[in-house]
């Protein structure tokens, strides 16, 4: 089984809303139960304890429901360890991925270290999310969030079909109302919609509509059903009902990321490059597709009445420091730190790759994903960035506003 059940009771939630009438009949009980006055002190006596570790039981996991809960959803710039639990091939649970995370060892993450949902969890003061496949994901843990990307999917259902078995984004959602019935054994339902109210959500998403299908190396039907134009109106439409989707279970606070600068990761610059030069074709996919998305999110956002969904522009923070990575401390955007073939571009990074000694000066970390340097980047501006990189608002914006309420 891959989940596993709470092993509290599922009325827990009513222990939270009557225990201070919990604690008036303790402490009744105890003072009828002897009259003299040493054993009365002696019942008193244990009884605080008693009922001094009963607050504190029945208070743990309330004050872990009223804190934010963070959800994270899209694909392997987000997964934290999903795809660990698939029979697949988009997976990173072998070196070198890992070899700067804490423990050393690879975890999933498409990093040598934290990918970005990690650092927002920082920034949140809370640990970060356990992917949701994970046994360990129970009880309190539960509250922190959850984290339900998988690599290889997209925004259509085709999209990473050679990686077979992956959670694509109908099933991610799915999940997360399973999630929501799960903890909602645990908090009882008013507390759990209340969570997930106020809870941050991530969602990266559509980058491998394009890499992995309408660009398909050596064939995509895509691409000869759909011109360019109208394979991005395709891809916004279909988001569009996602996040629709993700507003009806409850999601009031959704960054969502734009897709990268597509035709400069050092896996097309070796397969589509002559001169170090981004693919033109795959940069003009981002540009026609980034800022019909920000659109697409104002309208939403219009007719919700409120600013549920925040672009994040992360094609310009990677522009930045592909553009001038000496600027950031990079020695080089166009190389992965780990890989094989021109710009280590070729392949998956594995304990056969080139792998530099010092990841700290690479912006790529593998054939498509950033190095953990360079994800500390991307959430920086997340943070604090303008409207040029976020837009209505920055994160901190969002958490300074949120905390009034």
């Amino acid at each position: 089984m891959l989940y596993q059940t709470s092993t509290l009771p599922s009325s827990s939630a009513s222990l939270f809303d009557h225990r201070q009438d919990i604690v008036f009949l303790f402490c009744f009980a105890i003072l009828k139960t002897n009259d003299s006055s040493m054993a009365s002190a002696s019942y008193l006596a244990l009884g605080s304890l008693a009922i001094f570790g009963l607050a504190m039981a029945l208070g743990t996991l309330s004050s872990q429901a009223e804190g934010r809960a963070f959800f994270v959803f899209g694909d392997s710039l987000v997964d934290n360890g999903n795809n660990n639990y698939l029979a697949t091939t988009a997976r990173a649970d072998s070196p070198p991925y890992g070899i700067d995370y804490p423990t050393g060892r690879p975890t999933g993450r498409f990093s040598n270290g934290f990918n970005i949902p990690d650092f927002i969890s920082q920034q949140l003061g809370a640990e970060s999310t356990l992917p949701y496949l994970s046994p360990e994901l129970t009880g309190q843990k539960l509250l922190v969030g959850a984290n339900f990307a998988s690599a290889g999917i997209g925004i259509l259902n085709d999209t990473g079909i050679q990686f077979v078995n992956i959670i694509r984004m109908s099933r991610q959602l799915e999940y997360f109302q399973q999630y929501q019935q799960r903890v909602s054994a645990l908090i009882g339902t008013k507390r759990t919609k209340q969570l997930v109210n106020q809870a941050l959500v991530l969602l990266t998403v559509g980058g491998n509509d394009f890499v992995n299908n309408y660009y398909l190396v050596p064939f995509s039907a895509r691409s000869r059903q759909y011109d360019l134009p109208d394979y991005v109106k395709l891809l916004i439409s279909e988001l569009k009902k996602l996040l629709l989707r993700m507003y009806d279970l409850g999601t009031r606070r959704v960054l969502v990321t734009g897709t990268g600068p597509l035709g400069c990761v050092p896996a097309e610059l070796a397969q589509r490059s002559r001169n170090g030069e981004c693919s033109a074709e795959l940069q003009r996919a981002a540009s026609l597709y980034n800022p019909q998305l920000v659109q697409m999110l104002k309208s939403l956002n219009s007719q919700l009445g409120s600013d549920v969904f925040i672009a994040a522009n992360t094609q310009q923070t990677r522009n930045d420091f592909i553009s001038n990575p000496q600027a950031f401390g990079f020695s080089t955007s166009k190389i992965a730190c780990c890989g094989q073939g021109p710009y280590n571009g070729l392949g998956l990074c594995t304990v056969a790759s080139n792998l530099c000694p010092n990841r700290g000066r690479y912006a790529f970390w593998d054939a498509f994903h950033p190095s953990e340097k360079a994800n500390k980047l991307i959430v920086q501006n997340i943070l604090t960035g303008s409207t040029k990189y976020m837009d209505p608002m920055n994160l901190s914006t969002i958490l300074a506003l949120d905390s009034r309420t």
